[in-house]
């Protein structure tokens, strides 16, 4: 080996045996790109020949094992025959790893995803530090592929089918216990033994794991079909093979050739080389990269903020508190009444027994979230978020109190959805000090948080919000004070035409059928009902206002009626166990122009969005509506979708609709200043 290693190092021990570390160059964590790979074939090589007693491989960084393959490369492939010779080509690397003869182990402390699972998978062992941090998962369909290096294979014959096709086709990560128990790796143990267990493997391999009999029974041919029409059934309910076709494809490989064999190697390869290539998997890693912008925005070496109050113990505010509590703040949870703060730590002591381990974990959690009535309680918090009745007057009196209450270097935030800060800092001293922290509902499940600057906002206290939104895991978006911020000015056009097509007599269920077949994940009116029309009502009476359009009757006909959807059980839809009763489809007639009439109305108002700054740039503006409104991520994002479709053929069809329809769909002025 005589040329230089950049990324990995090898040390024989006086035990004879070899350790691989991997170390990426100028990176803060592991990946494996193309000349990671080529390195490690050149370390393998010689211990194919003179095998020594046994190979670790581990990591040399602290963030973790390996976190997958280098997915700046996904980028650089022109086409699928390039994409195959890439995946053939590491397929080769890890294999020639499992067919070593001598003991193997990874050494697995923190992360071990994508590649990084299946490097490991192709070792004999597996050993595991016992951490939280630590989790192991194939995620590759999230960016529309499957694993490529072995890990459509090698997992249905080390856990079995069930275990195995779960873990691909959801993409979620498991804790080093779980995957212990389900027999992905072979030993668990606290971080300052991780050594001593890889030798111990080395030393005294036992028989290497295989998935127990009952399970690999289910790889024979007959059982084969039955499964996978029970697979095809789950992953039908949450995706379109036209949309994500990458877990549909996972399906039919382990059908046509059960995991075993070179076969079933080469057709993973040439099956991942083609997703690669799609629209699809290509959108999916822009929104990837997308998300990775936003995550960038915060300062790494901000403090970490330690002491949150939060004003408002309704569904949100409280939801807030114990979101920020789960990221390890002390929080003190304000409301007038008593009874709604002991609802907010009912629902918090649900979410603490569902996402903690433990009861001490449990324990802790309840005694960092303090509640009470009293103002006194923000005195030494270092942030401060109201989320109280969207009313100027309530939200102008309690900044008013707060800025007599806290620290004067405490930063004061407001979750209004509607109201301008410009409005709310009229009363308040200092008025730089305010900014918008908008949060979306479910707040466990939603990751997206607006950052909202009015005019008078101060620059560091903008730079502090962004800093709290990264540290307790939400990503932000900057968004100037403007009605309805991004988010929710976006949604309005989508969700106020559905009024409209109800009210022309297209039938509930075609009107959600065709936003969903469009890729979003639900129908304007289902999620209408399942914000709550009330809510609805109000935001569309405030952008109303805002920029001249009418409310629809439909929306105001059934607030006043006190249907006001899931949470009454009657909307547009009758609820029953949180679930709409939609009538079938079947028969009815849905207009040629149903999925225009929906989606086109959000790329115009985007592109007002754009026009007038609300964001900064298209990216940002995509990723926004992405993460905040679950617009088709496959899709790319708004605009990137306008751009994918043609900006001219979009304008031309807004244009037919707006004479067709109304002058609500007139293509907004800015269109014909976008970059072809």
């Amino acid at each position: 080996m005589s040329e230089a290693m950049r990324h990995w190092r090898r040390h024989d021990d006086p035990q004879g045996i070899t350790w691989l570390i991997i170390d990426c160059a100028d990176a803060s964590s592991n990946t494996l790109g193309r000349e990671v790979l080529e390195e490690l074939d050149r370390l393998l090589a010689p211990l194919e020949s003179r095998p020594p007693r046994g190979v670790i491989v581990c990591s040399g960084k602290p963030s973790g094992f390996i976190v997958g393959a280098d997915i700046r490369e996904f980028e650089q492939l022109a086409d699928e025959q390039q994409a195959y010779a890439m995946v053939r080509q590491g397929q080769g690397v890890i294999n020639r790893l499992a067919r070593l003869k001598c003991p193997t182990v990874a050494m697995i402390r923190g992360h071990a995803l994508g590649g990084g699972l299946e490097l490991a998978m192709a070792c004999r062992y597996r050993v595991c530090a016992d951490a939280d941090r630590g989790t192991l998962g194939l995620p590759e369909v999230q960016l529309g592929i499957h694993p490529g290096f072995g890990g459509t294979v090698r997992p249905i014959h080390l856990v079995g089918v069930p275990a195995a096709m779960d873990l691909m086709l959801t993409g979620r990560s498991l804790r080093p216990a779980r995957a212990r128990s389900m027999g992905l790796v072979d030993r668990v143990v606290p971080e300052e033994n991780l050594e001593d267990a890889a030798r111990a493997l080395v030393h005294r391999p036992p028989p290497p794991r295989r998935a127990p009999l009952q399970l690999r029974a289910m790889n024979l041919p007959g059982i084969r079909q039955l499964v996978a029409r029970r697979l095809r059934r789950e992953v039908g309910k949450k995706a379109r093979r036209e949309h994500y076709p990458a877990p549909w494809e996972m399906i039919d490989l382990w059908v046509r050739h059960g995991a075993r064999g070179d076969a079933a190697y080469d057709a993973e390869a040439r099956s991942i080389a083609r997703l690669f290539v799609t629209p699809t998997s290509r959108n999916l890693v822009r929104v990837y990269f997308l998300q990775d912008r936003m995550k960038g925005l915060a300062q790494r070496a901000a403090a970490p903020v330690k002491r949150l109050h939060v004003v408002g113990a309704g569904v949100m505010g409280g939801d807030i508190a114990t979101w920020s509590v789960l990221q390890g703040l002390d929080v003190t949870l304000q409301d007038r009444e008593q009874k709604i703060l002991d609802a907010a730590r009912e629902r918090a002591g649900k979410q603490f027994e569902k996402r903690l381990r433990g009861k001490d974990a449990v324990a802790d959690a309840h005694s960092r979230l303090r509640t009470g009535t009293d103002v006194a309680a923000a005195a030494d918090a270092e942030v401060v978020i109201e989320a109280i009745v969207e009313r100027l007057d309530a939200k102008q009196s309690l900044f008013g109190e707060l800025e007599a209450t806290v620290d004067g270097s405490a930063l004061l935030a407001t979750n209004t959805s509607s109201i301008r800060l410009e409005s709310i800092g009229e009363s308040m001293r200092e008025s730089g000090r305010l900014v918008g922290l908008h949060f979306f509902n479910p707040v466990a499940q939603l990751p997206l948080v607006e950052v909202i600057r009015a005019k008078h906002s101060d620059g560091d206290a903008v730079q502090r919000a962004i800093d709290f939104a990264r540290q307790i895991g939400k990503l932000p978006l900057p968004c100037a004070s403007s009605p309805g911020f991004l988010v929710n000015r976006i949604l309005a056009p989508y969700m106020n035409e559905a009024m409209h097509l109800h009210e022309e007599g297209v039938a509930l269920e075609l009107i959600d059928e065709a936003a969903r077949a469009f890729g979003m994940p639900m129908g304007p009116v289902e999620l209408a009902d399942t914000v709550g029309l009330d809510v609805g009502l109000h935001v569309a009476e405030i952008l109303g206002e805002a920029f001249d359009r009418p409310v629809p009757d439909s929306l105001r006909r059934k607030v006043d009626a006190g249907e006001l959807g899931r949470k009454s059980g009657q909307g547009f839809y009758t609820w029953r166990d949180g679930k709409a009763q939609k009538g079938d489809v079947a028969g009815k007639q849905a207009p040629e122009d149903l999925e225009d009439r929906l989606i086109l109305p959000m790329l115009n108002e985007a592109v007002a969005c754009l026009a007038e700054g609300v964001v900064d740039d298209e990216d940002l503006l995509d990723a926004g509506v992405i993460f905040g409104t679950g617009f088709a991520p496959f899709r790319g994002g708004p605009l990137h979708y306008a751009r994918s479709r043609g900006l001219d053929t979009v304008q031309a069809r807004l244009e037919a609709l707006a004479e067709r329809h109304g002058e609500r769909f007139r293509a907004h002025a800015h269109w014909a200043r976008l970059d072809a």
